[in-house]
């Protein structure tokens, strides 16, 4: 099997996306800012699944530098760069978000590059294809992009320029390297270690009670071991090269209804659980005043839909029920509680 590169092999997607390639076969080299966290991470990792140790291989990369990069792409036949600025470990400053996001992908592309890399798969985010648009019935697809001229979050404008930024520099300057991308919806699925991925937080946030109504909005949902398992497809199969695809497991969902399958599915462990929708004006209210739903503004009052018709009909993707999902994400999160 081939060697492949993962950059961020520490996060929530990340590390899922190592696994998978493990559990395939492949070696993997990994990227992590700070070489302390490699064995809690081969930990969690040997937890999940039994695989030779030698084959996977961690080494220090920053988005915000040079050092480590060419070295990390050496020899690799694939790359997943999955490694981006989060809500969670962003700069304070808005421009620096987008300027680590844009400037580390064409880091890792130009790396990809002068390695010999057959592929690059980016995970970007559907905070690249459905934000800055006027409301529509329609679910969004991969001809959609975000407008970065409207007011969205940082996030969601640093997605979309280094997005930009990697197929423009492909198309430029790839000398024949290839690029796809992944855009998932709400990532969601169980942990493999005591983390707190960002995307989590409004299952945590309902599951502790510090949520004590739903805010006011839908969006799609899916497992994070579904969104490992289209990097891998999209990684290898001929018809994913310069294409883009979506990962979400059916139409979007309201904060509320993921509520009630949190107490249709937990029963007396979900008593902390909302039952109600917060009212539109409340929500956009209290965001003056709570970070949690100031970082929700774009989205309160929104129904973001999406289709993944395009990864299931051209790699045979088909994402696992998000009821099951949900369910096994809160498990997850009371057992690390």
């Amino acid at each position: 099997m081939t060697t492949v590169l993962v950059t961020g092999g520490s996060g929530f997607v990340g590390s899922r996306c190592v696994l998978a390639l493990l559990e395939a076969g492949h070696d993997v080299r990994t990227t992590v800012r700070d070489l302390g966290r490699e064995p809690a991470l081969r930990a969690q990792l040997r937890a999940a699944a039994a695989f030779d140790d030698a084959r996977l291989t961690v080494v220090r990369a920053d988005l915000r530098g040079d050092d480590g990069w060419a070295g990390a792409a050496d020899g690799c036949e694939y790359v997943l760069h999955v490694a981006s600025p989060t809500l969670r470990h962003a700069p304070g400053d808005e421009r620096a978000m987008v300027d680590a996001a844009r400037d580390g992908v064409l880091r890792v592309l130009r790396a990809a590059r002068a390695g010999g890399v057959r592929r690059v798969v980016l995970t970007s985010a559907f905070g690249a294809v459905g934000y800055g648009h006027a409301r529509r019935s329609a679910p969004f697809t991969e001809e959609d992009w975000t407008n970065v001229d409207a007011d969205i979050a940082p996030y969601q404008r640093s997605k979309t320029l280094a997005e930009r930024a990697a197929w423009r520099f492909v198309h430029e300057e790839g000398d024949g390297l290839e690029l796809s991308a992944v855009h998932p919806t709400a990532v969601l699925g169980p942990l493999l270690g005591p983390d707190d991925p960002p995307s989590l937080r409004v299952i945590r946030g309902m599951l502790s009670g510090d949520m004590p109504a739903c805010p006011p909005f839908g969006t799609g949902w899916v497992d994070v071991r579904d969104v490992a398992e289209l990097h891998l497809r999209a990684m290898t199969d001929p018809a994913a090269a310069g294409e883009r695809f979506l990962a979400t497991a059916g139409p979007s969902l309201r904060v509320v209804e993921v509520a009630r399958i949190l107490h249709e599915r937990l029963g007396p462990r979900a008593a902390k659980v909302p039952t109600r929708e917060m009212p539109l004006v409340v929500a956009r209210v209290l965001g003056l005043f709570n970070a949690r739903l100031r970082a929700l503004r774009p989205q309160l009052g929104r129904d973001f839909d999406a289709s993944s018709a395009k990864a299931e009909r051209l790699l045979g993707w088909v994402p696992r029920p998000i009821g099951d999902t949900i369910a096994e994400t809160a498990e997850s999160l009371l057992a690390h509680a």
